[in-house]
């Protein structure tokens, strides 16, 4: 008897903590839904129209654009979260929602691995990233690390499907034959290619450029070092979780003990890599004095706009316009994110 009802009491506590995990995530996607559209959004409103378009702001146009689509994509997990994990939208949109998540993990970090390149170039070999370093081949870059995102995407798309329970609930997930044979393989791919290689990359990168910047001004070192730090340890502390926890979930998810931790582990360290979607922007793109000097030109003009009285607004709109043109133009004739500059 008392064996029954501390395993009573053992799954009553397992259900009370996966209701709390579920909460916690369902809250979690919403806030990084939000937050992070509308920050991604007014990256790619800032780079794309108020800008001028420079190989920085090409990488960062890009990087916007994928956590964005992911953003707003992210809606359709968070409705099959609520339901507990029940896909009402049909397998097209299994496939889709499989494709744009795993596409923007892999787009992003390989934008990011071609940023630390770039930064790291420019710095190590001036006169070549001066001759050679064009928008037009940021561009061409941007456009293979997609196709790249894609093909390897693919895959993952291709095994996910909505699979049916009793014929009464649907489930977006991979099928049995899938995960007994070719689980493994997906998993130590996204780890090595979507994971491992871009972070040593990127820290090898950035490793360069703090060797480099002993040479420059104590400002510019507390500066580059503060950057430095806060992408490698969100790169590491966002994405390291959820690839360590996939290979312990393959290897332990036959242990009845060991089971009862990946249901409640398993959303935590998803959200902890969602997340990183929204903290791009604050790291990438917000760190940077004129772009927060450019971004807040923009609001003000749209909240004088918008809170002018009516009598005043057409004897203001020349003058709101024309000072805004001269600030614009002021602004723009200064490098938005110097080519030259470490990070």
């Amino acid at each position: 008897m008392e064996t029954d009802n501390s395993t009573v009491n053992n799954s009553s506590e397992a259900t009370v903590s996966l209701k709390h995990i579920k909460t916690f995530s369902l809250v979690l996607y919403c806030l990084i839904t939000v937050a992070g559209t509308v920050g991604n959004g007014l990256v790619i409103y800032v780079t794309g129209f108020r800008m001028k378009r420079t190989v920085n702001s090409v990488w960062f146009l890009n990087l916007a654009t994928a956590d964005f689509l992911f953003t707003t994509f992210l809606i359709f997990s968070t409705v099959s979260l609520y339901r507990d994990h029940e896909w009402p939208f049909g397998n097209f949109m299994c496939k889709l929602n499989t494709f744009v998540n795993v596409i923007n993990m892999f787009a992003s970090m390989f934008l990011l691995m071609a940023i630390s390149l770039d930064r790291c170039l420019s710095i190590w070999v001036v006169v070549w990233a001066q001759n050679k370093r064009t928008v037009r081949k940021a561009q061409i870059i941007c456009a293979v690390i997609w196709v790249t995102a894609g093909i390897c995407s693919i895959p993952y798309a291709t095994f996910r499907t909505v699979i049916d329970n009793n014929h009464t609930l649907t489930f977006c997930s991979y099928p049995h034959s899938v995960i007994e044979k070719s689980n493994w393989s997906l998993v130590i791919f996204r780890f090595v290619v979507g994971f491992l290689i871009p972070f040593l990359v990127i820290l090898v990168s950035y490793v360069a450029i703090a060797v480099h910047a002993r040479r420059l001004q104590r400002t510019r070192q507390r500066r580059s070092h503060r950057i430095i730090v806060s992408i490698i340890f969100a790169f590491f502390i966002c994405w390291l979780p959820f690839h360590v926890w996939n290979f312990i979930e393959l290897t332990f998810k036959n242990n009845q003990n060991d089971s009862r931790i990946i249901p409640v582990v398993g959303p935590l360290t998803v959200s902890l890599a969602y997340m990183n979607s929204c903290l791009n922007p604050i790291l990438y793109v917000f760190m940077c004095d004129e772009f927060l000097k450019k971004l807040k030109q923009s609001i003000c003009l749209v909240l004088e706009s918008a809170l002018a009285e009516d009598h005043l607004s057409l004897a203001s709109s020349r003058s709101l316009s024309s000072q805004f043109s001269r600030i614009s133009r002021k602004s723009e004739s200064a490098a938005i994110f110097p080519e030259s500059k470490a990070a």
